[in-house]
């Protein structure tokens, strides 16, 4: 058994390790916003208004652990995540009732927005999977649904379910004055505290905010009209030039994207990986090559 909650061999970890991530991660929240009530979710129980950035940081360190942390560690901060759910409540501007904000149809959205948007931004940010492996992917986040709350057996396993459930959520879904704001809090952020470095740049970041808008899918732009369009051919484009951007900075430099806590358990899962034979001189990111398993090691059926 792996010492990491996904192991090298999964298509999980090809997905999670790649520096699209943190476009997928943007494009998701995007998405996310346009369901009413999960948008109010956040609205409502967060400093999501002052910090959005932050959330993303936040979503970015659960994936972290999810993926490459111990089960143990992973348990933990599930059931605190759980139990912070099923705490809070939501006033539906609807109806005019509070509601709780643990409800499986609302995990249920963010979970799919979150993890569909992975995959299809690393898949046309030029990652190579076929679509077994694309398959096999959403089927490995069932489990990590469950860490949240829900069944994994009522989380869309396969693209075809994921693509039948998003068009059966299509009606339910609008642009509130919240999301609207969302989209543009999205393209102009507050940095976190870890981040402020890079406040020197800031309006140089408007540009992958746009990058991020622009990912969405076409029905979904369309709702927004945020910005206006552009070729689509030119943002796959500007997404494989991301990509391979930010694939090319150090690891350990690219961690100081993550907290503290996050880095560190980066730096455990490098040492255990390394003490069950897994070659890690080239960190977590090497270990996508199959030659750098322990011999015994096999590639997952795709």
């Amino acid at each position: 058994m792996s010492a990491t909650v996904q192991p090298p061999e999964s298509v999980t970890w090809r997905v999670h390790i790649d520096r699209s991530m943190w476009v997928g991660g943007v494009r998701s929240l995007m998405l996310q916003a346009l369901h009413p009530m999960a948008m109010w979710g956040v609205w409502q129980n967060s400093n999501f208004q002052e910090d959005p950035f932050g959330r993303l940081q936040r979503t970015a360190d659960f994936v972290g652990v999810a993926t490459f942390g111990t089960r143990e560690e992973i348990d933990a901060l599930a059931k605190k995540v759980r139990d912070i759910h099923r705490s809070l409540r939501i006033l539906n501007h609807d109806t005019g009732k509070r509601e709780r904000l643990d409800q499986p149809e609302l995990l249920r959205w963010v979970h799919c927005a979150e993890v569909y948007s992975y995959l299809q931004v690393a898949r046309r940010a030029g990652l190579l999977l076929t679509d077994a492996m694309a398959d096999q992917y959403l089927d490995e986040q069932r489990h990590t649904a469950t860490h949240v709350g829900l069944h994994a057996e009522d989380v869309p396993g396969s693209v075809a379910e994921m693509e039948r459930y998003l068009a059966s959520m299509r009606p339910h879904l609008r642009v509130t004055e919240e999301a609207a704001a969302t989209v543009k809090f999205l393209m102009w952020p507050t940095m976190p505290e870890n981040l402020k470095f890079l406040a020197p740049g800031k309006p140089g970041y408007f540009p992958f905010g746009a990058l991020c808008y622009y990912t969405l899918p076409d029905w979904a732009r369309k709702m927004y009209g945020a910005l206006p369009e552009v070729p689509q051919s030119a943002v796959t484009a500007a997404l494989r030039s991301f990509r391979l951007a930010m694939n090319s900075v150090p690891e350990k430099l690219h961690d100081y994207a993550f907290a503290k806590p996050t880095r560190d358990m980066l730096e455990r899962a490098r040492q255990s990986l390394g003490a069950e034979g897994y070659d890690t001189a080239k960190g977590l990111y090497g270990l996508r090559d199959p030659r750098r398993w322990p011999s015994r090691r096999t590639l997952a059926p795709a």
